[in-house]
């Protein structure tokens, strides 16, 4: 398929900049993916598409404040946004500067400059960075001099609160660039309507980096190649997904990143050797592709032309997909990373859907 196949046009004006008041007040589309049927509601009604003895799984990654300003010797600004904490004094970062850097370069963060760093290697569009500190640690020093790393269409300056509300409710692992977005829309008194349920609700980490959100900038999307992003599913979640399905219940991932970290975990020898499955994925999954675990997605709505839309695709089908956008955009749904959510159940044919353009 073609990049030009996922493009749409969505007016600026259903670019949410902030979440609903209440996390599971926001709208919901619930798509039926055999049918391509679309029914509109509140989040808080998804309590109605999921059943006893389903298995719940979201992302428990906790978004780090990645976005830091700093400058170097020169005096010159410089913009760090940090995709990973290597170990305790290193991490792998993009750098926004007027000039290029240059390895051994000192940079500077902090009220008075007084936290220095060098750029030790460069690799593609990252840098390894090392703080001299004795003391702190890298953690501590970006938790310390970090902003919130709200996605770039967010036009607004980052506000307190987007700490607390750029965070799911049940963030647990730190390391995340962006928030698992679909897990935004989860309230604690949600959660518990679920478990009383008899839903039973599991989680996977997926550290989200800068390769989901890249841009795609080859015609053919089959070119694309995903930069990695640190992944753990347990043993124990393994066997419960395996005892799940024996049963008859439904697998249900909350975001996309969970959905491509149970399909890295299933390609993996971990899946039916008992082992826990810690590793780096790089998985891009689009139409074509045929899916294994999940038989439900909760999602929100996504950029046109992004591998996020085309994971939609693959899972629901390219038509359902692009036919429920546009019935998004003709009902002001909210886009993007503070928007609305779509709830979606696998199409088993999307993998052979012929589309024709």
């Amino acid at each position: 398929m073609q990049l030009s196949d996922f493009s749409f046009n969505l007016p600026k004006s259903l670019i949410s900049f902030y979440p609903c008041l209440i996390r599971s007040k926001c709208r919901l589309m619930v798509v039926n993916g055999n049918t391509g049927i679309m029914s509109h509601k509140y989040f808080f009604n998804i309590i109605d598409e999921i059943n006893s003895g389903d298995l719940l799984i979201l992302n428990n990654t906790q978004v780090i404040p990645a976005r830091c300003f700093g400058c170097k010797s020169s005096g010159g600004k410089v913009e760090i946004l940090v995709e990973r904490i290597l170990d305790s004094n290193k991490i792998l970062a993009t750098i926004k500067n007027s000039k290029n850097i240059h390895i051994g370069t000192n940079i500077f963060f902090g009220y008075q400059n007084q936290i220095k760093s060098s750029v030790i290697s460069h690799k593609s569009s990252f840098f390894e960075i090392i703080f001299h500190s004795k003391i702190h640690s890298a953690t501590d020093i970006i938790n310390y001099i970090g902003e919130t790393p709200l996605p770039p269409y967010i036009k607004r300056l980052e506000n307190k609160l987007d700490k607390d509300l750029y965070q799911t409710v049940y963030k647990k692992k730190i390391g995340s660039i962006a928030a698992p977005t679909a897990g935004l829309h989860f309230d604690f008194p949600l959660l518990d309507n679920l478990y009383n349920k008899g839903v039973d609700i599991e989680y996977i980490t997926l550290h989200i980096g800068s390769g989901t959100f890249q841009p795609i900038r080859t015609v053919n999307i089959k070119e694309h190649i995903m930069h990695s992003e640190s992944v753990e599913v347990s043993s124990g979640l393994i066997k419960k997904i395996q005892s799940c399905k024996k049963k008859g219940g439904r697998i249900i991932a909350v975001g996309t990143s969970t959905l491509r970290a149970l399909e890295s975990a299933y390609n993996s020898n971990a899946w039916n050797n008992n082992k826990n499955f810690i590793s780096d994925t790089n998985i891009f999954i689009y139409p074509g592709y045929k899916h294994t675990i999940v038989d439900a997605l909760i999602t929100n709505f996504h950029f046109p032309q992004s591998t996020l839309i085309m994971l939609v695709a693959s899972f629901m089908g390219y038509k359902n997909t692009i036919n429920a956008y546009h019935e998004a955009i003709k009902y002001k749904y909210r886009f993007f990373s503070y928007g609305d959510a779509m709830y979606i159940t696998y199409n088993k044919l999307a993998p052979s859907e012929k589309v024709i353009n």
